[in-house]
């Protein structure tokens, strides 16, 4: 199935998921309020002049890809950085919005320069 909004995408999560994938959807969104909601790769994303975030759902974690460049980024997000570097949160713990938050807006100036 091809998704063409966030909303159809988060139809087919469970309810508890979708409110995860809602909130990190607020939280890029109110640090982030020009860039704009995609679907890239058939899962949720945000477009600045290009895609710079992506998020879906998996049976146990919530992936973020892609990983930033920032050395203290990335030693922050070491607990959660999987071999290729794209980002895992448990759905069995806690989300870090403020470190999703800042992941996003890295990703955004990253790519805004790239």
């Amino acid at each position: 199935m091809a998704f063409a909004t966030h909303e159809e995408y988060f139809k087919t999560v469970a309810p508890e998921v979708r409110d995860i994938l809602v909130s990190i959807q607020r939280q890029v969104e109110s640090l982030l309020p020009e860039a704009s909601r995609c679907i890239s790769y058939n899962i949720p994303a945000y477009r600045g002049k290009r895609v710079f975030f992506y998020f879906a759902a998996f049976k146990k974690h919530i992936g973020i890809y892609p990983p930033a460049k920032d050395a203290a980024l990335i030693e922050v997000l070491a607990p959660y950085r999987g071999e290729k570097g794209n980002m895992s949160f448990p759905l069995d713990r806690n989300l870090p919005l403020d470190l999703i938050g800042r992941v996003a807006v890295t990703l955004y100036r990253e790519y805004a320069n790239g």
